[in-house]
């Protein structure tokens, strides 16, 4: 056991070293889900350009998403073996390079298989940024980064479908993956020269069946699996309602247009803020704050239920401040509670969220196909009670510790 004079100095709240590594995460998350969303929008777009069917052309978001998941499994073992600064940045750079290549690309299955790689390397970012932080700072400076990581998480997936859009329509595919690309590239450079090393980090023997035994103990910690189902039920319904609101709103009454469309993720801002004030919620309340969070998304959906267009905006708006309140604070909950493996903890936490948004579409289709809207909200809400359950139990599990 190391002395307390030897112990690594872990950064504080406000200190310079603090305000460097979260800008430095905040500027990878925008790259991150910059990249992931800003295509998005152009499906249709791209779909006309290379000549392919809409559904062939969602592949291009789809493929990227399940490729970043399935990657998160292989991440946190090597960022626990190799570190977590210098894949985070190698990721990004990777990342900058793709963008600039699809630019230049003269088929759609090469934009697809750039899309598919792509994945891999975004998928660096959820797999280290929280293990980063966990090896970095305190638990009151984790618990503040970590709500400013996610809040770049919002503003880079809202950003990205709204400016890709626009670029798109007024300058051509090729220019949106130039700006992005480039912008990406220098951003990288600047999460290089601003991100300090992790002073806490102690590498892993990297093995199969260690790597697998990490998870599998991952998995057997009673406080860790209901915060990864916590995370993966609530982005489940969270970004499948907004798939459901734009068919909703294309329709009579509303009859939007693809822009108008768009900018409803706008709303996703709401979240940007909650995620920022997670910072403020004490370690030994986190459990009751993800409990507000997940109140909060509940009113929400009810408040959708209206008819005229401002209560629905005001009903996403409180959704995703709900959700994103309760994802900033289980996500700093699996750092503070994984005895070992951190950066494996938390691509398991990613796992689980991005594979929740995977089969959310499915969960929620039948309740759409059978009474529309209303019925949507209700199995929402019957997923959303769970998580209430699942908090209850962190929360009698932590007052026990």
């Amino acid at each position: 056991m190391p002395s307390e004079a030897s112990a690594p100095a872990l950064i504080e709240r406000g200190t310079p070293a603090f305000r460097r590594a979260s800008l430095a995460l905040f500027i990878s998350s925008l790259v991150v889900f910059g990249n992931l969303y800003a295509i998005h929008p152009l499906l249709p777009l791209i779909s006309t350009q290379y000549g392919v069917s809409t559904l062939q052309a969602s592949n291009a978001f789809t493929l990227t998403s399940l490729t970043l998941g399935l990657s998160l499994l292989a991440h946190g073992p090597l960022s626990d073996a190799f570190g977590r600064r210098a894949p985070l940045i190698i990721g990004l750079v990777v990342t900058a390079l793709l963008t600039l290549g699809m630019a230049f690309s003269t088929s759609f299955d090469a934009l697809l298989w750039m899309r598919m790689a792509q994945g891999v390397a975004l998928g660096v970012l959820p797999a280290t940024a929280v293990a980063y932080l966990g090896d970095s700072m305190n638990r009151q400076a984790l618990i503040a980064a970590v709500g400013l990581y996610i809040g770049g998480n919002t503003l880079g997936g809202a950003g990205g479908r709204v400016l890709g859009g626009f670029i798109a329509d007024h300058f051509g595919l090729q220019t949106v993956f130039l700006t992005l690309g480039s912008a990406s590239l220098l951003c990288a450079l600047a999460v290089a020269l601003l991100l300090p090393a992790p002073s806490a980090f102690r590498p892993q023997r990297l093995s199969l069946r260690g790597s697998l035994g990490t998870f599998a103990s991952h998995l057997r910690n009673r406080a860790l699996l209901p915060a990864y189902l916590v995370g993966g039920l609530g982005f489940m319904v969270f970004i499948n309602l907004y798939t459901f609101t734009t068919f909703r709103l294309s329709a009579p009454p509303w009859l939007l247009g693809a822009s108008s469309l768009g900018l409803l993720f706008l709303t996703y801002m709401a979240g940007t803020l909650s995620a920022s004030l997670s910072g403020r919620i004490k370690p030994a309340q986190a459990a009751q704050g993800m409990a507000v969070g997940v109140g909060i998304f509940m009113v929400g959906c009810l408040i959708t239920l209206a008819e005229p267009l401002w209560l629905i905006i005001t009903g996403l708006i409180f959704n995703a401040f709900g959700f994103f309140l309760t994802h900033s604070l289980a996500n700093s909950w699996v750092n503070q509670h994984a005895a070992h493996g951190k950066a494996s903890s938390s691509s398991l936490y990613s796992v689980f969220y991005y594979l929740g948004a995977a089969v959310g579409i499915y969960y929620l289709a039948p309740f759409w196909r059978i009474a529309g809207w209303p019925a949507v909200v209700g199995g929402s809400l019957l997923v959303l009670v769970i998580s209430l359950l699942l908090i209850r139990y962190l929360h009698r599990g932590q007052q026990r510790a």
